[in-house]
This record gives C-alpha cells, structure tokens and sequence, in this order.
C-alpha cells in the first residue's frame, strides 16, 4: 500500500469527507419524488454564471503577468481581448469571438513579440 505510505489519519478523513459530501449534494435531488424547481431569483441569477465564470478566468490572464498587473498597453492579450469582446457585443456569437480574438492576438504575439 505505497499510496497511503506518509498519508496521516487526518487527510484520509478529509479525503472521505469530501467524497460524501459530493455524493450527498449530487443525488441529493433523486431523493425526492416531488418535482422540484429553482426560485426565479436563482434561475435569473444562474443565467450570469457562464460569463462570470468566463471573467474569472479570463481576465487575470489578460490583465496581469507573474502576479504583476500589466503597465504597457502594447501587450497582444489586451488587443485581443478588446477584439473579442468588440465581436462579441457585434454579433452575440461566442465561436466567433474567440476566433476575432485569436487572429487579433496571434499576429501580434508571434510577429511583433509582444
């Protein structure tokens, strides 16, 4: 058993906690036999989950580099970024926008070095 080999009691505990408690909150809902549905609030809410989402992760990326927040404007992540979010409130189209983004943002990467 060379998995558990330096694995303290506390961490396999921890492990098998947070296995039930997934398992618990994923079928939490075959439980009931009543149909059940989301407040309007939460369904209203749920519709900005996507693009929050697509925010957390994406602009950190583009903002910042090593930790450090970004102070020259000739950066090929920003053009990009602008590009696509250009696109996106033209068209709605997220496929196109991330490929208006990428065209922007490869010939300045690659080519200029930025």
């Amino acid at each position: 058993m060379t998995f558990f080999e330096g694995t303290d009691i506390w961490t396999l505990a921890v492990i098998a906690g947070l296995t039930g408690v997934t398992i618990l909150t994923r079928t939490f809902f075959f439980f009931s036999s009543e149909e059940w549905a989301l407040p309007d609030w939460a369904q209203r809410g749920l519709q900005y989950a996507p693009i929050a989402a697509m925010a957390a992760v994406v602009l950190p990326e583009v903002l910042m580099q090593q930790g450090e927040v970004l102070h020259n404007w000739m950066d090929a992540r920003w053009i990009g970024a602008a590009v696509g979010a250009a696109v996106y409130f033209w068209r709605h189209n997220v496929l196109l926008t991330i490929v208006a983004g990428m065209l922007a943002y490869l010939p300045l990467h690659v080519l200029l070095g930025w």
